[in-house]
């Protein structure tokens, strides 16, 4: 039997028609104000302003006063969705060293050398000395040289590495006494150095989104509502 896939909108008519009496000389497509607002989710100058209402409240979309930074704002939504969506194709970062009995290679794919079993984790731990440069990925593996901007990119107040060391993990809830062993999806797929190269590929991601987001025009609403 053939799957038929359906495109759904979750863009309204009424929100298209609000940003096309912004733009009235424009095309603005439903696709577009779904990139804009996530481009804009990402605005250093939008979460400042509307800091105290983000937690309580749904967010409010504001129209940008010029058609330019919108295309901008766009723009970066598509580049940001397309690099959160594909976080697992990017290159892991290349500048990290990895301490280890024997020397690892960072290639743009993937960790070579050593074996299996040093890529077991349990729970990846900051070098608090350090102040971020150094995690200890494990007993046998150490990286070194994290970029400290890379921590700057947060998801839901943490960073998103933070969030891969969570997650990439052996943990047990305390209250169903199930165990989430992030090492079975690793050896699910043929590949136990994955929890190692996940956390260099968001490094990657991180660092990136940062870039993206430095490039962001700032706020000039024509409207607040």
């Amino acid at each position: 039997m053939k799957t038929i896939y359906l495109k759904r909108n979750a863009i309204t008519h009424q929100a298209q028609t609000h940003f096309q009496l912004a733009y009235p000389a424009e095309n603005v497509s439903k696709e577009d104000i779904f990139y804009y607002i996530y481009g804009l989710f990402h605005s250093r100058d939008y979460r400042e302003k509307y800091r105290n209402n983000l937690g309580k409240q749904l967010p409010r979309i504001p129209r940008v006063a010029d058609y330019v930074d919108f295309i901008a704002f766009r723009d970066a939504g598509i580049a940001l969705a397309k690099l959160h969506l594909f976080y697992d194709q990017v290159s892991l970062y290349p500048n990290c060293v990895l301490e280890a009995p024997e020397p690892l290679e960072i290639t743009a794919q993937h960790v070579i050398g050593g074996h299996d079993e040093w890529f077991y984790v349990e729970q990846m731990r900051i070098d608090r000395k350090s102040e971020g440069r150094i995690v200890k990925y494990n007993e046998y593996i150490t990286i070194h040289n994290i970029p400290l901007r890379a921590w700057e990119y947060h998801l839901g107040g943490a960073a998103a590495l933070a969030h891969i060391m969570k997650r990439q993990a052996l943990t047990t809830d305390k209250r169903s006494g199930i165990t989430n062993n992030a090492n079975d999806w690793a050896v699910g797929i043929q590949n136990q150095r994955y929890p190692l190269e996940l956390f260099l590929k968001v490094i990657t991601v991180s660092l990136r989104t940062l870039e993206i987001q430095d490039k962001l025009p700032r706020l000039n609403f024509t409207t607040l509502s």
